[in-house]
């Protein structure tokens, strides 16, 4: 835990995401002496030397001087205008300069390009929106990316995942900083978790893969027979093939054997089944194929990252509980974040 005033500079580019740059706001910007007195002394930065442009037509003046991303303790990136584009030279070189001299350094969703241009992530494990990890893999190779979780610590580098993300993050830097009853007092006045459940996996849906002519009408009867015990050597039955063939079409095609893509078609579906319906575990288990609620569990936790229980509290659709009255949402206790954005009409 920190002692005396600790400074936090958040160093925006252009085009960057609003929610991205307004957590930092929220979280390190709103003076709360009721909970730590002092709280953060909180600047954010333009970065380019005049107003920048984020998302939506919201502008950010030139407030923030280039001072205050010298001083700050920590310094966050917010999420990029485009993960395919390189970030600002200058951004890149600032947080350079501040792990340099040994500034903590967040990176909110897409804002982990930057640290990885920046050479501070080669080495570590990092993560980004689960959309744009493999991008990320791909450009800067040296750094492990963990495409499932909802935020990395590696001593004083912090990446987070895609936007809501950006709460748990900076939840977390309060934590460290102030302790576990502050981070989780802040996130009670935020209606939000103070560590949520899971990480990303919880989120993803795969996108499917092109197939082989050959293999798009197993993987369809496969799909329609989930609830049966199927062997590796029944699915080469069917497609016509040896068991050794179909092993090294499902490597090739879909870089996976024909028993792990059969489990995961089975959480897959576990998953629709815990969303669509309000039917017991033990239905849900023997319907997916995986046979009992203590294995739904196992592989489900394994592959998903929450139990089955908490998927179904999270993405159960509304109608199948009859909570799906509105809600209302207030601030009574918002101050001034000492940051003006403004909307372009």
């Amino acid at each position: 835990m920190r002692q005396g005033v600790h400074r936090v500079a958040m160093a925006v580019s252009e085009g960057a995401p609003v929610f991205e740059a307004a957590v930092p706001c929220e979280v390190f910007g709103i003076d709360r002496p009721e909970l730590v007195s002092p709280w953060y002394q909180f600047d954010a930065v333009p970065v380019g030397g005049a107003n920048v442009r984020l998302a939506f037509g919201f502008r950010l003046p030139l407030e923030g001087s280039r001072v205050a991303l010298e001083a700050a303790d920590t310094l966050v990136v917010p999420s990029c205008a485009s993960v395919h584009d390189e970030p600002p030279a200058e951004l890149v070189e600032s947080v350079r300069a501040a792990y340099d001299r040994g500034a903590r350094v967040l990176s909110i969703c897409s804002g982990a390009f930057v640290l990885a241009a920046a050479g501070i992530l080669d080495g570590r494990r990092a993560t980004t929106h689960w959309m744009h990890a493999s991008e990320l893999a791909r450009r800067y190779p040296l750094v492990e990316v963990d495409p499932r979780v909802l935020y990395t610590e590696d001593k004083n580098v912090i990446t987070s995942a895609g936007t809501a993300a950006a709460i748990d993050a900076c939840l977390h830097l309060v934590r460290l900083d102030h302790g576990a009853k502050v981070a989780a007092e802040l996130a009670r006045r935020l209606v939000t978790p103070p560590h949520r459940e899971g990480g990303q996996s919880q989120y993803v849906r795969s996108a499917e893969p092109p197939l082989d002519d050959w293999l798009a009408p197993l993987l369809e009867w496969t799909s329609t027979q989930l609830h049966q015990p199927l062997t590796t050597r029944e699915m080469a039955r069917c497609a016509g093939v040896s068991v050794r063939t179909l092993e090294r079409r499902f490597a090739a095609t879909l870089a996976s054997s024909p028993l792990q893509w059969l489990l995961q078609q089975r959480v897959r579906r576990a998953q629709q089944l815990l969303e669509t319906t309000d039917r017991p575990i033990e239905w849900v288990a023997t319907t997916s194929g995986l046979g009992t609620p203590a294995n739904l569990r196992v592989h489900f936790n394994r592959l998903v990252g929450v139990p089955p229980s908490a998927y179904r509290r999270t993405f159960q659709h509304p109608e199948m509980t009859g909570n799906g009255a509105g809600s209302s949402i207030g601030r009574p206790d918002a101050g001034s974040v000492g940051v003006a954005f403004s909307r372009e009409e």
